[in-house]
């Protein structure tokens, strides 16, 4: 029977690098896969890891039917016997349906990897559709940390090394951007909730402590 897999974890938590060993697996057993992404750090029509593999693959745009690009593709006389979709949170609800549709109706297996929530702890739609249809949900045990050495369980949006709680829900970044612009940082809960970035922390240790005043 074949699936619909979500693999999700927090940025910087390796889905990327699995979804590119999972590509390679199946390759190397003589499979043809079907990959599409969106908004990869590594340009339009790229697969990346930040260890630094990369592949090609299909840019998805907005309202691209991805079921209807798959038929098309097999009618042409095509290989396709599974499906990969990285940074799938920036896929629509209606593309995460019609990826279970490939599914189901060309009974081919969809590996799907994304994060679940953005920098202000909501649900991505495209992640929420995946969680409601898909077969199984694995989260990563990759654990990315937190500055402060616990897992980290939340995406923070930096600016300058601030987090920051406004703005559009998406904003291409990564973890490894300069100090002085748009980036992202991986965060307990706790940290996330008082808004406390590897930079604020340090700027906080650095401060000189209050001199004491002496009476008399």
């Amino acid at each position: 029977m074949s699936e619909l897999v979500f693999f999700c974890g927090t940025m910087d938590c390796g889905k990327s690098t699995l979804a590119l060993q999972i590509e390679h697996n199946r390759s190397a057993r003589g499979l043809v896969g079907m990959i599409f992404t969106r908004n990869d750090r590594a340009g339009e029509g790229k697969l990346s890891s930040r260890l630094g593999l990369v592949t090609d693959a299909v840019e998805v745009e907005d309202g691209a039917d991805l079921y209807a690009h798959l038929v098309d593709h097999l009618s042409r006389g095509r290989r396709a016997d599974y499906v990969i979709a990285d940074e799938a949170q920036f896929l629509d609800p209606e593309q995460i349906d019609q990826l279970a549709r490939v599914v189901d109706d060309l009974d081919l297996d969809v590996y799907a990897f994304g994060i679940t929530t953005d920098f202000r702890s909501k649900l991505f739609p495209g992640s929420q559709r995946l969680v409601e249809l898909a077969d199984r949900v694995e989260v990563l045990q990759v654990e990315a940390l937190c500055w402060c050495g616990a897992r980290a369980t939340h995406n923070a949006r930096t600016v300058g090394g601030v987090m920051v709680v406004e703005g559009a829900q998406v904003v291409v970044g990564d973890v490894t951007g300069s100090a002085d612009e748009i980036g992202y940082e991986v965060l307990c809960r706790r940290h996330h909730r008082r808004r406390m970035t590897a930079a604020t922390a340090r700027a906080a240790t650095l401060a000189p402590d209050v001199l004491p005043v002496l009476s008399g």
